[in-house]
């Protein structure tokens, strides 16, 4: 392919991201809905950093908190719900029948299957059994409208039941009905997560009825996820949408081809774009700094992140399972970390320097000043920990 395509560079690829990512001043979103739709999907599952991805893309972040919350339980225009990876998170309503054809029919059959083995290895009921269960379940959520899972035991008390997992082994232990089924029903599109318990930072939740939606083909679902994703994230290799989506080497490469994507060159190798992006993208005016949250699709969107990420700034930033933390950018690239003090101050500090001085610190100073506004007097504590936000949050 070489030498006739079109090589993108880090620099570009960075314009690119500021613009389409809705993090460069002149491109914020109005909404929680425009930014989600520019990013395709919100990692879902850390509640509060799915608030806070939204409010440093908004072009006015005071009501951020509000708006998203009337967005995901009120207008029902954002749904919290399994995607790629068998990961939760937040899309655009309109987007659900595409992720549920597209990754969740695949996920949702083997969840399942796994399911109804580890029951019968523990002697526990059969699939009959826990499709009555299931059916029962599904129609008291439809009479309460949305519930936890012990409000939902209350009417279908068989949730209860517990059966003993792993028998034998070192992670051997003992599972309830109701912890697996229901996480089978929202990887099956027919549960999602509703309203938090408590504040909008809370990791426990009601179950709600998914919205429905037209059941798709999948490959063509397919190929309308990889396209969207491609138009808010490309360029991208191969092996980034192999990641980010979760699927087979095949199944990208026939969505690729369905969507009669580009090829071009960068600097890790080919690279990919929606057809007619291969050219010249538009720059941000200015320079521009942000403060995402952990979690934030900006920073987890690539697998291969070395154009906007430095290696060596990932030990302090990123989990042992490669979740990120809160991270610090400057013109497009990471070039620190941030965490919130225990009395509420929001507290950086730069890791890699490099072409950073009075302008980007006076920049990042008026990001930190803007996120401490849509915090208030709220405490926000990552639910993934990585080294240097605990440092800093000491």
């Amino acid at each position: 392919m070489g030498d006739a395509l079109r090589h993108i560079g880090a620099e570009e690829r960075r314009g690119r991201l500021a613009v389409r990512h809705r993090l460069a001043g002149a491109a914020r979103a109005g909404s929680p809905e425009e930014a989600a739709e520019a990013l395709v999907a919100l990692h879902g599952t850390d509640p509060a950093a799915v608030h806070l991805a939204v409010a440093a893309r908004l072009a006015d972040p005071a009501g951020a908190v509000a708006a998203t919350e009337r967005a995901l339980y009120e207008d029902g225009t954002l749904v919290r719900m399994h995607g790629m990876r068998h990961t939760v998170f937040v899309f655009p309503t309109a987007l659900t029948a595409v992720v549920h054809a597209s990754t969740g029919l695949t996920v949702a059959a083997k969840e399942r299957a796994k399911l109804v083995k580890d029951m019968a290895a523990a002697g526990a009921p059969d699939a009959r059994w826990l499709a009555e269960v299931e059916a029962s379940v599904l129609a008291a959520l439809a009479r309460r409208g949305q519930a936890t899972a012990a409000e939902l035991a209350r009417d279908e008390p068989r949730l209860k039941e517990q059966f003993a997992y792993a028998a034998g082994k070192s992670y051997e232990g003992v599972h309830t009905v109701s912890s697996r089924l229901l996480r089978v029903l929202g990887v099956e599109g027919k549960v999602v997560r509703g309203r938090p318990l408590g504040s909008w930072t809370s990791s426990q939740f009601r179950w709600a009825a998914a919205p429905p939606h037209p059941e798709l083909d999948p490959a063509e679902a397919q190929a309308g996820l990889l396209g969207r994703w491609l138009a808010a994230c490309g360029p991208a290799t191969e092996d980034d949408l192999k990641w980010w989506t979760g699927w087979r080497v095949t199944e990208v490469r026939r969505a690729l081809a369905a969507t009669g994507a580009e090829a071009v060159a960068l600097d890790e190798g080919a690279g990919w774009v929606v057809a007619g992006d291969a050219g010249p993208a538009a720059a941000p005016d200015e320079p521009w700094a942000a403060l995402l949250p952990a979690l934030d699709p900006t920073a987890m969107g690539w697998r291969h992140r070395d154009w906007y990420l430095s290696p060596g700034l990932r030990p302090a930033l990123f989990d042992r399972s490669g979740n990120v933390g809160p991270t610090v950018w400057w013109g497009g690239r990471v070039i620190g970390g941030w965490a919130q003090a225990p009395d509420g101050r929001i507290v950086w500090r730069l890791l890699d320097t490099e072409g950073v001085g009075r302008e980007a610190e006076a920049a990042i100073t008026a990001q930190a000043a803007r996120l401490a506004a849509v915090l208030g007097t709220t405490r926000v504590t990552p639910r993934f920990r990585t080294p240097l936000e605990r440092e800093l949050s000491a």
